[in-house]
C-alpha cells in the first residue's frame, strides 16, 4: 500500500484485488481473509479493507456466505482468442418531440441551476476566442481528446489513448455514428427491454431490426441472447430505466458471447458518475476493449446544451467511424469542445461533479422519504428511480398529475413489446429545489392512494433500502 499516493488506500486495495481476480491469481470460489486478518497483514486500519470489500461486493466480484466468510464470485471462463469480425456499412436516422410543464419529474434532465459559476463562465469566455478550423477533425480537437481520455481513466476506469477516442455530440450521436458505420439494412440488434427509447429509434432509423432483450433487477439477461445479433446496446453500470447493475459474471458471459458470435457491445455509460452507495463502478469496456464500444456524454454532468460526448473503441473502428462521420458531414462544434477541455484541465468539471453528486444524493433522499411505502427500484445511483404501480393505476396517476401541473414518465413508454413492468420513472434532476421536488412527490404519493409519510420513519426506511441495495 502506497501511503504517499493521492489515491485512497481502500481504492488501491480494491484495484489490486480486482486485478488479482481478473488475472487468475485469486481463483473463483476462493475464500478471502477476514477484514481483520487482512488489515493486520497489510498494516492498515480495518476500515480500509472493509471499504475495499464493499466496493468489490457492489461490483459483483465478491459474495458473502452466511457464517462462512467472503468468497470470490464464480466468474465465467476467460474470453476466447477469436478475432473480432469486420463490419460493413448501413443506413439513416430519426428523433422525437418533447413538452414542458410546471413541475417536470420526467427523467434524463440534470439540474442546470448549479452551472452559474466563475469556472463555467470563464471556460465559455475563453472558448469563444478560439478561431474556427478550415477543416474540423471528425475525431474532435486533440486537446479535448487527451483531456477526456485522462478524465474517463480517472473517473470510470477506462484506460485508452486518444487514438481510441472520438468526440461526439452525445451518447445518442455516438450510437448513431456507430450504427451508420457497422450496420447493414436488416441487421438484428439487441436492445434492453425495457430500455432507452431513443437508442431503439436510432438503430431502427439506420435500417436495423431492434430485438427486445429482457432485463431483470441486475440488468441485461445474457443467457438466451440470440447468436444472430450484430450488436447489443446495453447500460451495464445503471440499467435504464430499472436501475440494475450488471454483475461481473454476467459481464464476462456477455463478452464471451460477443467474442463467440462476432458481435459488438455498445455500452452507454449515461450517468456513471452519480452513484451514492459506493464509488462509481468501472466500465464494461475495461474488461474487453476489442468488442466493447464505450459511449459517454456530458449531458447528465452538465447540460444537453453543451453537446459534447465521446466514443471509445478499437483504433481501426474509430478511424472507420471518423471517415463515415466526415462523409455524413456530422461534427461537434469547436466552441463547446474547447469549453469542455478548459473545464476538464482546470479541474472545474471534477469539482462540479462532486458538488452535484452530493446534491443529487440529497434529492434522492427526499424522493425516497416521501415515496416510502411504495415499491421503489434503482434508488442508489443516477438521476431517477422507478415506482412500481399496476398498469391501470399508473395511467390514472399520470393523467391526474398532469392536470395538476406535474409531468411524469411511465415504464410502458420504455417497452417495445408486451409490458413486463409497469409504473413511473421519477426524475429528480430537473426540479428547481428540494422543496419543489417534495411537493411534486407528495402529489404522486397522494394520487397513488398512500397516506402522507412521516419524515423520521421515511428517512430510516430510505437508509435501510440504500444499505440493502448496496
Amino acid at each position: 500500500m502506497d501511503r504517499s499516493a493521492a489515491e485512497p488506500m481502500s481504492v488501491q486495495l480494491a484495484g489490486q484485488l480486482r486485478s488479482a481476480m481478473t488475472e487468475g491469481r485469486v481463483a473463483p470460489g476462493e475464500r478471502l481473509p477476514s477484514t481483520r486478518a487482512l488489515a493486520a497483514e497489510l498494516g492498515v486500519s480495518r476500515t480500509v479493507v472493509t471499504e475495499a470489500y464493499e466496493q468489490l461486493y457492489a461490483e459483483g466480484w465478491l459474495e458473502g456466505r452466511h457464517g462462512s466468510g467472503t468468497y470470490v464470485t464464480e466468474i465465467a471462463p476467460p474470453k476466447g482468442e477469436a478475432a473480432p469480425v469486420p463490419f460493413e456499412t448501413g443506413g439513416e436516422e430519426s428523433w422525437e418531440r418533447t413538452e414542458t410543464g410546471v413541475m417536470d419529474l420526467r427523467p434524463g434532465v440534470p439540474w442546470v441551476g448549479a452551472l452559474d459559476t466563475p469556472g463555467w463562465r470563464r471556460a465559455w469566455r475563453l472558448a469563444a476566442s478560439v478561431p474556427p478550423a478550415m477543416r474540423p477533425d471528425p475525431r474532435g480537437l486533440p486537446g479535448l481528446r487527451a483531456a477526456l481520455a485522462d478524465y474517463i481513466r480517472r473517473s470510470r476506469g477506462v484506460a485508452c489513448p486518444p487514438s481510441r477516442l472520438l468526440v461526439t455530440r452525445g451518447a445518442t450521436n455516438g450510437l448513431d455514428l456507430l450504427a451508420a458505420t457497422v450496420l447493414r439494412p436488416g441487421d438484428r440488434v439487441g436492445v434492453e427491454e425495457p430500455g432507452y427509447v431513443k437508442a431503439r429509434r436510432v438503430l431502427a432509423g439506420r435500417g436495423a431490426e431492434p430485438v427486445p432483450c429482457p432485463v431483470d433487477e441486475h440488468g441485461l439477461v445474457v443467457d438466451g441472447l440470440p447468436d444472430d445479433l450484430r450488436l447489443v446496446y446495453a447500460t451495464p453500470s445503471h440499467q435504464y430505466p430499472l436501475g440494475g447493475v450488471l454483475p461481473v459474471p454476467r459481464r464476462q458471459a456477455l463478452l464471451a458471447w460477443a467474442r463467440r458470435t462476432g458481435a459488438l457491445v455498445a455500452e452507454d455509460d449515461y450517468d456513471g458518475e452519480f452513484r451514492y452507495d459506493v464509488a462509481p463502478l468501472p466500465a464494461l469496456y475495461g474488461l474487453d476493449p476489442d468488442v466493447v464500444v464505450y459511449l459517454g456524454t456530458a449531458t447528465k454532468m452538465l447540460t444537453a446544451d453543451v453537446g459534447v460526448g465521446w466514443l471509445v473503441a478499437r483504433p481501426e473502428l474509430v478511424e472507420a467511424i471518423a471517415a463515415r462521420r466526415d462523409w455524413l458531414n456530422d461534427r461537434t462544434a469547436v466552441v463547446p469542445q474547447e469549453a469542455m477541455r478548459l473545464l476538464l484541465e482546470r479541474g472545474d468539471l471534477d469539482r462540479h461533479v462532486r458538488r452535484m453528486r452530493a446534491e443529487y444524493a440529497r434529492r434522492r433522499a427526499v424522493v425516497a422519504e416521501v415515496l416510502d411505502g411504495l415499491r421503489l427500484r434503482g434508488d442508489t445511483a443516477g438521476l431517477h428511480l422507478v415506482v412500481e404501480l399496476p398498469e391501470d393505476e399508473t395511467a390514472r396517476v399520470v393523467a391526474e398529475a398532469a392536470r395538476r401541473g406535474v409531468l411524469l414518465d411511465t415504464l410502458d413508454r420504455h417497452h417495445a413489446g408486451p409490458l413486463r413492468v409497469s409504473g413511473l420513472v421519477i426524475g429528480y434532476g430537473a426540479a428547481a429545489s428540494a422543496a419543489e421536488l417534495r411537493t411534486a412527490c407528495s402529489l404522486v404519493r397522494e394520487l397513488a392512494g398512500r397516506p402522507p409519510a412521516t419524515s423520521a420513519p421515511g428517512r430510516a426506511a430510505a437508509r435501510r433500502r440504500a444499505r440493502a441495495s448496496a
